[in-house]
């Protein structure tokens, strides 16, 4: 059976369930718990016969030998004792519940399971089989996990410029589903010359490390990158379960590719400044940071440098409110561009997100010594948004549009550019005597302001309409969340 035949098997069941109920994370979640399961069953068999952590009577065969309210009630039981384990068996299964009602169904899904070979499988086939449920699952706007999915296409084109060395660290702070992993690995896997044994292990075991702080998206995460060959089904998982910025790294890496949220605001603040009395309770303290705000774009900014080694090199999705916005935003800015060698910033177009309304740029820095000098000697920006026009169905981003880019960056030898019309060059000097040292530079002139016939067609200019609406609107919200709860409920 083929990918796009198996992908269609497996979700034409979840139309079933949804008469029940079930929705589309929700059949995801259940679909993983079984076939993990599945999994660790046919590695105990030969020609594999290797031993899980599974206890006796919670495995596979104890599932498959039931039917009807018996099975409801023993797999119930199977989530419970293995969300108490540990290892990548407790982090897939942590907090695990039925969400399948029907015993017939859970049945028939059992069934489903079983009667493929998961681990004879090719790990491409069931590799694309997963991120296919992961991306329908994403196109689900009312689930709200199109917030955790990043294009596939622009992961493709971020990692062919920070092309990725075998037996180097990666990490993403907020990693979702796991897209910038696979990304790389898919990288290093098609390299010319290959992989030897031990670079294969590394890539396996160690290449990769990862925070993803909502639990389910971490379990969906650890799935993914497990049928694609990512992790050891009786090691420790490569994603924690924790909010990255709470503490200073623990391990230094060669690369962060990453998109943090795009939320502004944060629930708490962090902080670099010591002995304030009144500190708030939900106040971060990281004397590692340049400033303290709220906003945690900036907060995941400042992270993420203090995550590269000395010579590590980072890829970031940020929002153009980081480019320039005052106060907190202007001084790390200006700090980025002093301790970092911040070389490049691709203007991204809209309509390319699951999330509306979002305007955002891929901002590609080295880390630097810490001398005392200036790092950053210019930046060259890419504008990928002026004029161009994308939406998620009719219109959706590919590879080829980030082609041009790719060439312009030029990842054999970047101090070797040309300039073209999209892709130009500005000085430290010239940026940092802009309003609040702006890294929001554009200079491509908009054709839909003075003709008519250079309109985008209806559908993409309806999207835009929307994206600018939905814009507007979490601004709006953004403001409503700052004031206090007084004003903003107009209680006395």
């Amino acid at each position: 059976m083929n990918t796009s035949s198996l992908i269609q098997k497996v979700w034409n069941f979840c139309h079933t369930l949804r008469d029940d109920g079930v929705g589309y994370g929700d059949y995801l979640e259940q679909l993983t718990y079984l076939l993990f399961l599945k999994m660790a069953h046919e590695y105990t068999l030969p020609p594999h016969s290797q031993p899980t952590r599974i206890p006796a009577g919670y495995d596979w065969a104890s599932l498959r030998a039931l039917t009807g309210e018996p099975l409801e009630a023993h797999y119930l039981a199977t989530l419970h004792k293995l969300g108490s384990g540990t290892g990548m068996l407790g982090a897939i299964f942590f907090k695990a519940q039925n969400k399948i009602q029907d015993p017939a169904k859970l049945s028939r899904l059992v069934q489903m399971i079983d009667e493929q070979d998961w681990v004879g499988m090719d790990a491409d086939t069931k590799g694309d089989l997963y991120e296919g449920l992961l991306q329908k699952n994403a196109e689900d706007t009312k689930s709200g996990a199109g917030q955790y999915f990043t294009p596939r296409p622009l992961i493709q084109a971020m990692v062919a410029c920070l092309r990725p060395e075998p037996g180097k660290t990666i990490a993403d702070p907020a990693c979702g589903t796991g897209g910038f992993f696979l990304g790389a690995q898919q990288w290093l896997l098609q390299r010319p010359e290959g992989l030897n044994k031990r670079e294969k292990t590394f890539l396996r075991d160690r290449t990769f490390h990862g925070h993803e702080i909502v639990p389910n998206t971490r379990r969906l995460c650890l799935m993914n990158l497990f049928l694609h060959n990512i992790g050891a089904l009786d090691g420790e998982p490569a994603v924690e379960r924790s909010d990255a910025l709470l503490a200073e790294p623990r391990q230094r890496v060669d690369y962060v590719l990453a998109n943090p949220p795009f939320g502004k605001k944060s629930s708490m603040t962090i902080t670099n400044e010591e002995g304030e009395e009144d500190r708030d309770a939900l106040t971060y303290a990281r004397q590692d940071f340049w400033e303290t705000t709220s906003n945690k774009q900036l907060n995941f900014l400042q992270h993420i440098v203090s995550l590269l080694k000395l010579s590590g090199k980072a890829a970031v999705v940020l929002p153009d409110n980081v480019l320039f916005e005052g106060g907190a935003g202007e001084k790390i800015r200006r700090k980025l561009l002093e301790t970092c060698d911040v070389h490049t910033i691709l203007r991204l177009p809209t309509g390319i997100f699951y999330a509306q309304g979002v305007k955002a740029n891929v901002v590609f820095f080295d880390n630097a010594a810490k001398d005392g000098r200036v790092h950053t000697q210019g930046v060259w920006f890419y504008d990928l948004r002026t004029n161009k026009h994308f939406t998620l169905k009719t219109r959706p981003l590919k590879l080829d549009d980030l082609q041009d880019f790719i060439t312009c960056y030029h990842p054999e030898n970047r101090h070797q550019r040309q300039q073209t019309e999209r892709f130009r060059y500005f000085s430290y000097e010239q940026l940092v005597a802009r309003d609040k040292a702006s890294l929001d530079v554009f200079w491509l002139k908009d054709e839909s302001l003075d003709n008519l016939d250079a309109l985008p067609p209806p559908d993409v200019l309806q999207q835009e309409i929307i994206d600018h609406l939905e814009a507007a609107l979490a601004a709006f919200r953004d403001v409503a969340a700052s004031l206090p709860r007084s004003a903003a409920t107009g209680a006395s």
